[in-house]
């Protein structure tokens, strides 16, 4: 089976976390960017940067896309993806929102 083929920033978000590129993951979001991961909330860069140290690169995720759909929106996707590494593992929905050619909202869950 072929992953689906994602958009630019989403692909960003993937390459980055898997080459462990703190900074460039956090630049592919905008300066007030919202993240939700189950309900935990995090605001802006500095937020993304936390959440990637906590949840992301800093317990070396890495991702297999699964399926790729169309969100609500004309700039949203969901991106089914398998995670595994040293935090959580398993498969679930990304809910992304894209704006001024960068992240602009990331819910998990």
């Amino acid at each position: 089976m072929t992953a689906p083929q994602l958009p630019a920033l989403i692909r960003t978000f993937v390459d980055t976390t898997h080459a462990g590129d703190s900074d460039a993951f956090a630049a592919a979001f905008t300066p007030d960017a919202y993240l939700n991961d189950w309900g935990r909330e995090f605001h802006g860069r500095e937020g993304v940067r936390a959440w990637d140290r906590t949840d992301n690169i800093g317990v070396h995720s890495h991702f297999d896309v699964v399926t790729l759909a169309p969100g609500e929106g004309p700039d949203e996707h969901v991106v089914t993806l398998t995670v595994t590494g040293d935090g959580y593992n398993g498969t679930g929905p990304m809910r992304f929102t894209l704006r001024d050619g960068l992240i602009a909202r990331l819910t998990i869950g």
